[in-house]
């Protein structure tokens, strides 16, 4: 049992582990943005390997502590959310790459306007990965439930940067290309945002053993 519960705590270990180095992509990706710093860019591309790689090792141990412990419902509940949110995190790495590669190709050309809700979004959606990943390891529903809710602020910060966008495009047809390029990178972080709302959902899962639904 002692072995079982050393197990879970360097599940925990790699949880957190992954979860840093997913908040770091999003941070890296939103800086290069702002800064249209095409080399900072092309890092992040190369951080995503190692949540990647972080993926596969958690996921090894997962199946390991599946297979050899046989966990009760509780455990099992977290080794199963740990599956399905591992899924999620990597998914976000993949994100703040795909944010990452749009900066390269624009390759510093000057903004079509000041970028303001889409750092606002980077942001509130850094807090809502950090937010998920600690919830599952301190066990708390409460936090589990505020990333939730929060999900509805990058809506709105997307709907804002959306309509500007869109208001650019009528009044300066010359700037559509790159006005279509930061409606993708707001998609990508609005995608970041349902993707740390799935985490905490399976968090609230393997405290509760409920699925919850948000809309």
């Amino acid at each position: 049992m002692r072995r079982f519960d050393e197990q879970l705590t360097q599940l925990n270990d790699m949880m957190l582990e992954m979860g840093a180095l997913v908040e770091k992509t999003i941070t890296m990706a939103s800086q290069a943005l702002i800064a249209q710093d095409v080399e900072l860019a092309k890092k992040v591309i190369v951080v995503e390997t190692d949540v990647e790689q972080k993926e596969k090792d958690i996921e090894t141990l997962c199946l390991k502590l599946l297979l050899q412990q046989q966990p009760v419902a509780k455990d099992l509940r977290l080794i199963s959310a740990a599956l399905k949110m591992i899924t999620d995190m990597e998914r976000i790495g993949d994100q703040a790459a795909d944010i990452s590669e749009i900066v390269v190709m624009m390759n510093g050309a000057p903004y079509i306007q000041k970028l303001v809700h889409i750092p606002q979004m980077a942001t509130a959606t850094v807090k809502m990965v950090t937010d998920s990943i600690d919830a599952y390891v301190k066990k708390d529903l409460k936090l589990a439930k505020s990333v939730i809710e929060y999900d509805d602020v990058v809506d709105d910060l997307f709907d804002k940067v959306k309509y500007d966008l869109m208001d650019l495009i009528r009044a300066n047809i010359e700037g559509g290309e790159q006005a279509i390029d930061l409606l993708m990178i707001a998609k990508f972080f609005e995608r970041i945002g349902d993707h740390a709302c799935n985490i905490a959902k399976w968090v609230v899962y393997s405290i509760t053993g409920q699925h919850v639904s948000h809309r």
